[in-house]
């Protein structure tokens, strides 16, 4: 080969391998200006003049013809991907659009406002769901009706009037405030924005928009326009004193009025400005002098400010001041007038009304709002300083409400006060006592050395309170059940402390009252375990988780069952059987003992007419009733309405009561027991001898058996101060002509004994553990428990069903 053809071979065979080499698109522009050159290059007219060979020429042709293919496959290549690309951005731009539509849809469903379009007729096409909220017109109420049909009349004339001016120029509304129509009649103040709808040749084909309801916003500047004018009537009529203060000469006019309200005569004030400056409080002349100089340089529009003025009397009074700037033609002020108005009284007023915000009316002290930001500021410091401590004492009077019963709510009042002034006495200065309730009252004690101060102060408290009050003539004794909680890292918020001191206030009164109890961390779970119940309470009812157990009340003449008390027990799902005295009294707190006890009631009625008709009509059903069902105005009726619709007889039905029950009800339990007894209802005072037994009520009530306790059972064989008290009781019953029944006789000893001392009737595990109704009608069946007595002597062994 020649040595000038060499090159243009290189030249190809570079060519060829950048044909076949792949490239990434980046690198195209590149690509196209080789390509380029190399075919300029590879022209026929730039090869020599002795290269004019076909045999030479052809394979150059055929590479430029290759070259030319592959560049235009590689461009196809990249035309399709770049399409591929666009569609791909075409589908998720489509997927956007279709959310931003459901977005934008979500906003005009559920905005406020009422969004609305109308057709060229004026005719309502769209209306979101605010309408119906806005005007009682739902969407289809609304569709296709003239959209003026709803406006207040007056308002409509003149929107027609307008609208054909408004078409016209092809443009819409702002803030145009019309009256509306609501369904119901009145009518309401929206305030309407539109845009036209133009179609391709630039015609209006209706309108879309979107109103406001402002009727508050017109009624409350309705409102305030006619306080203005009140206010404005009022200034014109007020007797205010001006000044006019010259800035030129600097010389001030004060009116006779604006001296006399520091009670100065006319000669006695001069005319320079500290006439008026050495009078203002020392507190507060630099801000008035801040506010003046703020509204002559134009940084205000008006000047207005409150301070205290010193009359001649000595005394401070409140002034508000209001001036306006007189300024010349470059903006510089000439002049200041104004006027002044003694605001002494307004200013005494909002001072009470804050004061009585944070104060009890009563005893004058702190009120739980102000004891609460005090406590909050406790709380900050204790995070602050590690060997910062406080304390709260929660106080609840005890006996407060016999107190208030008896010797009336102005005593009641009169003895808080008593309260109130004493603790103060007891209180260190820094810390704080207030009023939180009726008769309940919190001290925070602040700056603890040891927990033994605040038990010291609970003791001085109680010994204070120990001494009578003295109240319009009568001598008052009370004491407090008081809760200590101390503040710890646990409290989260100052309530929760206020909360434990609470909590275990309530601790100290159930052991005893008078006296004081320290918070620790078992209260508080014991208290959440207790919310817990009470909530888990107040579903078991519906969800059916009561049961009634049966225990036997066996006959001492006839040896057989003559009653079956019913025993309310609670089958939780979680913590199984739950006994009485857990949850009833919660329920009895709750209120829910109300339903509980006529679910109970109903029950074991229904149950004993089943017993009934399956042939133990011998037996009587015990009920036990709590204090909140017996003062029931309508507990008789209940009672009657449930032996009704159960079908049981009155005979076989048995209420057991508490001593408390029926002293603490007195006024209205006689009525109550002989409305009972007439219906033929046996009536029981149930443990009998624990409580404040009073002779006089079992001589005046109609009542039928005692129920000896079942603490004074357990003594009788070991104890003979027990012994003589059953024996006492059963005496006592029989010499009333009341039948007498023993509770909790465990022991043939105790069964024994009470056979020997006449006891006619005995309930307890020696007979038999609470059953439910399916075992209960097993041991209905065995009936004979032990040989009717004749004197003191058993003739037939006892027979006990376990």
């Amino acid at each position: 080969m020649a040595p000038h053809c060499r090159p243009w071979l290189a030249r190809i065979s570079i060519w060829a391998v950048a044909v076949c080499l792949p490239f990434p698109a980046s690198a195209e522009p590149l690509y196209n200006l080789a390509v380029s050159c190399l075919l300029h290059r590879f022209s026929f007219d730039m090869l020599p003049p002795w290269s004019h060979i076909w045999l030479l020429r052809a394979p150059l042709l055929l590479g430029a013809v290759l070259l030319v293919r592959a560049y235009w496959r590689r461009r196809l290549r990249l035309y399709l991907e770049q399409q591929r690309q666009l569609e791909l951005a075409v589908e998720q731009r489509t997927c956007e659009l279709h959310l931003e539509k459901e977005k934008y849809r979500a906003i005009v469903d559920t905005t406020k406002e009422w969004i609305w379009a109308t057709d060229q007729a004026g005719r309502i096409s769209y209306s979101n769901p605010a309408a119906q909220a806005m005007l009682g017109y739902s969407a289809e109420e609304l569709t296709g009706q003239d959209r003026l049909a709803f406006v207040h009349h007056e308002d409509r004339r003149a929107l027609e009037h307008m609208l054909p001016g408004l078409v016209a120029d092809k443009c819409g509304w702002t803030g145009l405030v019309l009256r509306w129509r609501h369904k119901n009649g009145r009518y309401l103040y929206l305030e309407s924005n539109a845009v036209p709808v133009l179609d391709g040749a630039g015609t209006v084909t209706g309108y879309r928009g979107a109103d406001r309801d402002i009727t508050e916003r017109k009624q409350a500047e309705e409102a305030l326009r006619e306080s203005e004018k009140r206010y404005k009537l009022a200034v014109n009529g007020a007797n205010d004193g001006l000044w006019d203060w010259n800035l030129q000469t600097g010389e001030v006019y004060y009116s006779p009025r604006w001296k006399s309200m520091l009670g100065y005569e006319e000669a006695e004030i001069g005319s320079r400005p500290d006439e008026w400056f050495s009078r203002v409080h020392p507190e507060d002349l630099g801000r008035l002098k801040m506010e003046i100089g703020v509204h002559l340089e134009g940084q205000n529009q008006n000047f207005q400010h409150e301070h205290r003025m010193c009359h001649k009397d000595g005394s401070y009074r409140w002034m508000l001041s209001r001036g306006l700037a007189v300024l010349d033609d470059s903006g510089n002020p000439l002049r200041m007038a104004g006027s002044q108005a003694d605001i002494t009284a307004r200013k005494q007023a909002e001072e009470r009304l804050l004061h009585d915000a944070f104060h009890d009316e009563l005893t004058g002290l702190p009120n739980r709002n102000l004891f609460l930001e005090r406590l909050e500021r406790a709380a900050i410091r204790a995070q602050r300083r590690d060997n910062y401590q406080f304390a709260v004492l929660f106080l609840d009077l005890d006996r407060f409400k016999v107190i208030n019963d008896s010797l009336g709510h102005l005593v009641g009042d009169q003895l808080l006060v008593g309260i109130a002034r004493r603790l103060q006495e007891c209180l260190r200065l820094g810390d704080t006592v207030a009023r939180v309730g009726g008769d309940e009252f919190v001290i925070l004690l602040d700056e603890l050395q040891a927990v033994h101060d605040a038990t010291q102060l609970a003791e001085r408290i109680q010994r204070e309170f120990s001494r009578p009050f003295n109240l319009g003539g009568h001598e008052v004794f009370t004491s407090a059940s008081i809760g200590i909680a101390l503040n710890n890292t646990s409290y989260e918020r100052p309530e929760d402390i206020l909360r434990d001191a609470d909590t275990v206030m309530y601790r100290a009164k159930a052991l005893g009252k008078a006296r004081h109890e320290v918070f620790h961390s078992g209260l508080h779970a014991h208290a959440v375990e207790r919310m817990r119940l009470e909530t888990d309470l107040r579903k078991a009812l519906d969800r059916q988780e009561f049961l009634l157990y049966y225990q036997p009340i066996v006959a001492r003449v006839t040896g057989e069952i003559s009653s079956l008390e019913a025993l309310l027990r609670w089958k939780h799902p979680e913590r199984g059987l739950i006994m009485p005295s857990q949850f009833i009294p919660v329920a009895e707190e709750t209120g829910m003992i109300l339903p509980l006890g006529e679910w109970a009631l109903r029950t074991a009625c229904a149950q004993n007419k089943a017993w009934q008709e399956a042939g133990f009509a011998h037996v009587r059903v015990a009920v036990n009733l709590s204090g909140r069902q017996f003062k029931q105005p309508d507990f008789p009726q209940m009672i009657a309405r449930t032996l009704e619709e159960t079908g049981l007889q009155p005979q076989h039905l048995e209420l057991e009561l508490t001593e408390s029950i029926v002293l603490n009800y007195a006024p209205s339990t006689l009525k109550t027991l002989e409305q009972l007894s007439a219906m033929g209802i046996r009536i029981s005072i149930d443990d009998f001898g624990t409580g404040y037994s009073s002779l006089r009520y079992l001589h005046q009530f109609p009542i039928s058996a005692l129920k000896i306790d079942h603490s004074f059972i357990s003594d009788i064989i070991a104890n003979p101060d027990g012994a003589a008290i059953a024996k006492a009781i059963i005496e006592l019953g029989h010499s009333l002509k009341l039948s007498v029944v023993a509770e909790g006789v465990e022991t043939e000893e105790q069964l024994d004994f009470l056979s020997r001392h006449q006891c006619d009737e005995m309930q307890g595990y020696v007979f038999g553990h609470p059953a439910p109704p399916e075992k209960t009608t097993k041991l209905l069946e065995g009936r004979l428990f032990l040989a009717p007595f004749s004197g003191a002597a058993r003739r037939a062994p006892l027979y006990i069903l376990r």
